[in-house]
């Protein structure tokens, strides 16, 4: 096997799952980044209002996803960017919340993905005192990023992902779970 995954992460324009205002998809072949997507997304009504406080945090506003594709059309293109790889996000949980709460709310069909989380692996793997994105990324050496950018947030996971593999000697995302006790799931 390689090492081959599809990292994400999504920004949301308020509390709820359903309100996604940007993807960062980045391709991973044979442990090496191979391509990237990002997205600029209108969230589907009924969420597609910005909170102030979620502005602060990735600094997205309603005039930046003005001309974006809607998330039908979003979803669309992220699909075709995926295929049939493993999804990879740090706090998994979170990015496939959006991921499956946005789909259900216009009625659109997901391919039964399987996902992995890049936090409970670096929390096996990493000694350090907090495991958020950031902190994880700064420890392996990836210093310079944009955090709260998807794309750049997605580029860190795939990093990380690609150094802890590297760290336990395996070469795919399953022998990573295993060597790391975490549970591959699915969508």
């Amino acid at each position: 096997m390689a090492l081959n995954f599809t990292a994400i992460d999504f920004e949301t324009a308020n509390g709820s799952p359903a309100s996604p205002c940007a993807v960062g998809l980045v391709r991973v072949r044979d442990g090496k980044i191979d391509d990237s997507l990002a997205l600029l997304i209108q969230p589907p009504y009924p969420n597609d209002f910005f909170s102030p406080f979620n502005i602060q945090v990735h600094g997205i506003n309603p005039s930046d996803v003005a001309d974006a594709p809607t998330w039908p059309q979003a979803l669309a293109l992220m699909l075709e960017f995926i295929g049939e790889d493993i999804l990879v996000a740090h706090n998994a949980g979170f990015d496939m919340g959006v991921l499956t709460s946005s789909a259900a709310l216009i009625d659109a069909p997901l391919p039964a993905f399987e996902y992995a989380c890049s936090l409970m692996i670096a929390r096996k793997t990493y000694n350090i005192e907090s495991y958020r994105l950031n902190a994880v990324a700064y420890a392996i050496g990836h210093e310079e990023f944009n955090h709260h950018d998807a794309l750049a947030d997605a580029d860190a996971c795939a990093r990380i992902m690609i150094h802890a593999a590297d760290r336990h000697g395996v070469d795919s995302v399953a022998s990573l779970a295993e060597a790391t006790k975490h549970k591959i799931k699915s969508i």
